[in-house]
């Protein structure tokens, strides 16, 4: 079971401003071949869902944390919440057809919230990655709220360009792409009116960030993000996670890979 950490609860209790992550975990996931959402599968002792709702939990800014399910994982849900998040607050959102769709429906949740001031930023992120660190969290959140959006990645330096014949090939130029990651942090007002005017408009971006890109002034600043944040998409990438979990279990046995705060 998770540990409570109280001090992001006493912040939404209090009324101070927060943060509010949202934990993505309303597709499919149908390449890993698994017969459920591959989010609700076994990770080391847990499901997959529980290890990133654990990291946004030992993070004492986030004061709302909000899952976001389709109604047809209820039960799973229900036994995450339950047996594996005890203790702490996790609101429950129904996603869309999309997932910007899915996204939108956690802001207007939220809307109230983030209209008072009392949500001051938003962080989103894919359930299928969950090795995330709070220490990630924390260096997203810092950097949206100081310049307005932050977005975690790697450099990608293994891509290479097309020519503009569209069959020979050339170097991207250095530090021009990164690989992108999750979560994904904004301001939360100007987030929200992004993806407002996104659905009147009809716009469907391919990720938080491109959407707003299109429709915010906002600067979105790169954050380096972790090698083991990756994406649970394959089969062996499980095999992959429960190994790095045990590695980390190895070489800090009280730490967060074991369920233990990490002196929050």
């Amino acid at each position: 079971m998770i540990p409570v950490v109280s001090a992001g609860q006493r912040r939404q209790a209090d009324g101070i401003p927060h943060a509010a992550g949202v934990v993505l975990a309303s597709g499919a996931g149908t390449r890993v071949g698994a017969g459920i959402n591959k989010v609700y599968l076994p990770l080391a002792g847990r499901r997959l869902v529980s290890w990133s709702l654990a990291a946004f939990a030992r993070v004492p800014a986030v004061g709302t944390l909000v899952l976001v399910t389709r109604p047809q994982d209820a039960d799973l849900v229900d036994s995450v919440l339950d047996r594996e998040v005890g203790g702490v607050e996790v609101e429950v959102v129904h996603g869309g057809q999309t997932r910007q769709e899915s996204e939108l429906n956690a802001l207007r949740h939220l809307a109230d919230r983030i209209g008072r001031g009392v949500v001051d930023a938003v962080l989103l992120h894919d359930a299928a990655r969950p090795l995330l660190s709070p220490e990630l969290i924390t260096g997203v959140l810092r950097c949206a709220r100081e310049h307005g959006g932050a977005i975690p990645g790697l450099p990608a330096d293994d891509l290479r360009a097309i020519g503009a014949d569209g069959a020979s090939l050339g170097e991207a130029p250095p530090g021009t792409v990164i690989r992108a990651q999750t979560p994904q942090g904004f301001r939360a007002a100007p987030l929200l009116e992004a993806y407002e005017r996104a659905a009147r408009e009809g716009f469907d971006g391919t990720d938080t960030a491109s959407v707003m890109e299109r429709f915010s002034a906002l600067p979105v600043h790169w954050v380096r993000g972790e090698q083991q944040n990756f994406k649970v998409t394959y089969p062996h990438d499980l095999i992959v996670a429960e190994r790095v979990l045990e590695a980390q279990r190895v070489q800090d046995p009280g730490g967060a890979a074991a369920g233990v705060p990490n002196g929050q």
